[in-house]
């Protein structure tokens, strides 16, 4: 629950560099992630758009700057359940049913049984929650990757590519899930290198090569851009940069 000293921001990063394997990945990023909306996180694979949510999450050494979430240092036992995290790659146990791995990440955090099968229904896998998640198909194994960061009931949420692979429909259903979540109040950061994605959140954020282009309303960036969609606006951007 909000705490009425915290900022505005969930998440407040100022100044930060990330140094990895002797590259200067993120050289310099402010950024301000507002409460209770969906900020997209767009740009090409190896923009930095990974290495930026790991420093949100406490997963990652940065060189330099700061990064808070919700006023508190990244990182802090006191975030723990306060964020939740989905990587490219499926956080989750093949070999256990959907249940078993909710269960277990709900331990982790304290959740007694009853925020399991809360969290099974909200994500729709209350029919297959016994069967192993080996059997599943590739957006229901995606869905129990989501629901074991939900578990904990997070305030916000870190998504990093979570509709990468999935069928039309499928990534229609799991934006629909994310607008749910939005409007319950959570903040939601989500990367993706599919730019038609822009017009589903409220915020974006357009990255390349470790620097930030844009940060603003999809509405406003192609107005200053002077576009139709988000593909020529991100192009549009890469070209004023280097100009």
């Amino acid at each position: 629950m909000r705490n009425n000293t915290e900022p505005d921001a969930a998440v407040s990063i100022r100044g930060l560099r990330v140094i990895r394997g002797g590259n200067l990945v993120l050289p310099h990023i402010d950024l301000d992630v507002p409460r209770g909306q969906i900020v997209g996180l767009l740009g090409p694979s190896g923009g930095g758009k990974t290495t930026l949510m790991r420093a949100i999450v406490g997963a990652q050494i940065i060189a330099g700057g700061s990064v808070e979430v919700f006023g508190i240092e990244a990182g802090s036992p006191a975030l723990r359940r306060r964020i939740g995290y989905v990587t490219q790659a499926a956080s989750i146990y093949p070999d256990l049913t959907a249940r078993e791995n909710l269960a277990y990440f709900a331990k982790t955090v304290g959740v007694v049984s009853d925020g399991v099968t809360a969290t099974l229904h909200h994500i729709g896998l209350a029919d297959v929650a016994d069967r192993p998640v080996s059997t599943l198909s590739g957006g229901q194994a995606s869905r129990v990757s989501l629901g074991a960061a939900l578990v904990g009931d997070p305030e916000l949420l870190v998504l990093d590519e979570p509709t990468v692979g999935l069928d039309p429909a499928l990534r229609r259903d799991l934006w629909g899930l994310f607008h749910e979540l939005r409007d319950s109040g959570k903040t939601l950061l989500v990367s993706s290198h599919v730019m038609d994605e822009a017009s589903r959140c409220d915020r974006l954020v357009f990255v390349r090569d470790g620097g930030i282009l844009a940060d603003d309303t999809f509405e406003n960036i192609l107005a200053d851009t002077g576009t139709d969609n988000a593909d020529a606006a991100f192009l549009a951007l890469t070209e004023r940069t280097a100009a």
